[in-house]
């Protein structure tokens, strides 16, 4: 069954449609309930390897749905720490719980100061409205 539409207050946005969930200098990255509700039910997560280096505004992967082939923008810059492979195995976690268990990869940042060039929740609405 598909999350609910939300945007929670603990992240940052992109305006690819992309979150990321700081802790000190490391980020957990996903997509949003946009996205995956736009893409419809995910079949397959193209995933970086582990230590990987992701650039912000970069892509550095690909979801693919039953739609479209899209590809996933790192918010931020960083060394890939961990793949989601619950993820890689069941891309449709995505569409179940896009914040939760559906997060794709955790990073190390290597620019912290990236973080400020990111969206609070009110900002990334206000991005939705206007398309």
């Amino acid at each position: 069954m598909a999350a609910a539409e939300s945007y929670p207050d603990d992240l940052k946005y992109h305006r690819e449609h992309d979150w990321a969930r700081i802790d000190g200098d490391e980020a957990v990255l996903g997509v949003t309930w946009f996205a995956q509700d736009a893409l419809g039910e995910l079949v397959h997560f193209e995933a970086p390897s582990t230590g990987a280096n992701l650039a912000a505004g970069r892509a550095y992967g690909e979801v693919e749905s039953v739609k479209a082939v899209s590809d996933v923008i790192a918010p931020l810059s960083g060394e890939v720490l961990e793949v989601n492979q619950a993820v890689v195995d069941a891309p449709e976690t995505v569409n179940e719980d896009p914040y939760g268990d559906g997060w794709l990869v955790r990073i190390r940042m290597c620019d912290p100061d990236e973080v400020d060039s990111l969206l609070d929740a009110g900002a990334y609405t206000q991005v939705l409205a206007e398309q």
